[in-house]
């Protein structure tokens, strides 16, 4: 909204009381990690139970995404069918931890995904070898670094199969053979961030479609497949894998419908304004007044579009989504601004009806009951195409509006608003001094479609 307004005995016990207080302290931290409980914004691929959502993978040649996709569905059924009765044989879980017995094939998650974060724990034997396909494709490297073959002194974590990008880690991050290590993989469009037990180790690398080098003519420059299965892969070993989670940022479908990442996860990338107070961290975007006000906005115009993204409230919290707005001056009145506000707060009891969340500020006045609770994530929705502005939240549509039927003849607060007449600008977030947080930041455009 806008702001207009005994010596020896003693050690003994001493000793005692810390070995009490280590045990609780580690019986604590193992409370508040459950084994395969997803982290806020995550959903666990793997249940700790079973292996509901996965599939065996296809035997050559039918690993390749291309072939698999244009297998007959009687053929590819049967052929499936066969897979997972491989899966079952070699794959199993034991007090909550997936483990393959080195003898039969890889598995792979049974949806296909875009773009998303990724964690993992994994751990392997001596002279282990692994990996994560990411859509299909191989693979970000697991390995025993210990050996002296194939290179593997470089660490875990590397894009192995690249030839023309890098792929060796920065660096080795891995534990030793035997214990559990974790991943974070970031994918988004073609390029890969990976996290070895904390450790950037890999820092958005173009991941290359590794099937190209078998069919340089069919192949020869195409990028990584925009959506695609995650594989567990395997080279005839023991593997052990717990708590695998993913957050999709752009999901398999979306990518096939033309939506785009406008947020990578990791910086400020394709943004400007103030990139200060707004910042990346932990796969979200940051509105910090701590670390000044002001607005952030896509370094690209947009005319028409579909723009999702979601955000979390704090109490009070007061921002807006800038569209069609220029960089300069107030995007309420220059552009339009759409409400994002708490507007269950105390402070806003006597709010006008085109303050409430969603609405277009001073022109339309949003439904009512759509937002969650304070602290939950809420999904957005806003369509821009000619004239027409539509607005959903959690699925609920708080405004369907036609522009010039709404300001004709003045607008609901009597004032100018030259930014209705705009039919492209800048999409962005309009700080009011409130922290909030933001994730999952996608667009289509439909400029082409006019």
């Amino acid at each position: 909204m806008r702001r207009e307004m005994s010596h020896s005995t003693g050690v003994l016990a001493a000793v005692s009381l810390f070995l009490l207080l280590a045990a609780c302290a580690v019986q604590t931290v193992a409370a508040a990690t459950p084994l395969n409980q997803p982290p806020e914004g995550f959903t666990a691929l793997f249940n700790g139970k079973d292996l509901a959502g996965w599939k065996g993978l296809l035997k050559g040649p039918y690993d390749n995404p291309d072939r698999r996709a244009a297998l007959p569905p009687d053929e590819l059924a049967q052929l499936q069918k066969e897979a997972d009765e491989n899966m079952r044989a070699h794959w199993s879980v034991v007090d909550g931890v997936l483990i393959f017995d080195g003898k039969g094939r890889s598995l792979c998650t049974a949806k296909d995904y875009g773009d998303f974060e990724m964690l993992v724990d994994w751990k392997i034997e001596e002279n282990g070898d692994s990996g994560i396909y990411l859509r299909g494709s191989p693979q970000v490297q697991i390995w025993d670094t210990a050996r002296t073959d194939a290179g593997a002194q470089v660490g875990s974590g590397g894009l192995y199969n690249n030839q023309n990008n890098p792929s060796k880690p920065s660096k080795v991050a891995d534990k030793p053979v035997g214990e559990w290590n974790t991943f974070r993989i970031l994918m988004v469009g073609d390029k890969v961030t990976v996290y070895l037990n904390g450790e950037l180790v890999v820092d958005n690398v173009v991941m290359e479609n590794y099937w190209n080098r078998f069919d340089l003519q069919k192949y020869n420059g195409r990028p990584m497949f925009p959506t695609g299965q995650i594989e567990l892969q395997n080279h005839g070993n023991f593997l052990y894998f717990r708590n695998i989670y993913i957050r999709e940022i752009v999901s398999a479908e979306e990518r096939l419908a033309g939506f785009v990442p406008l947020f990578n996860g990791r910086d400020m990338t394709g943004w400007t304004g103030n990139t200060a107070g707004y910042y990346a961290q932990d796969g979200k975007i940051i509105c910090d007044p701590k670390k000044a006000g002001g607005n952030v906005y896509t370094a690209q115009e947009y005319g028409d579009f579909i723009f999702r993204f979601e955000f979390k409230l704090t109490p009070g919290a007061n921002n807006g989504l800038g569209i069609r707005a220029p960089l300069g001056g107030d995007a309420a009145y220059e552009g339009m601004e759409i409400q994002i506000l708490e507007d269950s707060a105390p402070q806003y009891a006597n709010l006008q009806p085109y303050q409430f969340h969603g609405s277009i500020y001073g022109v339309v006045p949003a439904k009512r009951g759509c937002l969650k609770p304070v602290g939950e994530w809420n999904c957005e929705e806003v369509t821009a195409k000619g004239r027409q502005i539509t607005v959903k939240v959690n699925g609920m549509t708080i405004v369907d509006a036609d522009l010039d039927k709404a300001s004709t003849p003045e607008t609901m607060d009597h004032r100018a608003h030259p930014g209705l007449k705009r039919d492209k600008g800048h999409i962005g977030f309009c700080g009011h001094g409130d922290y909030l947080e933001f994730r999952n930041i996608r667009i289509k455009s439909l400029d082409a479609q006019q």
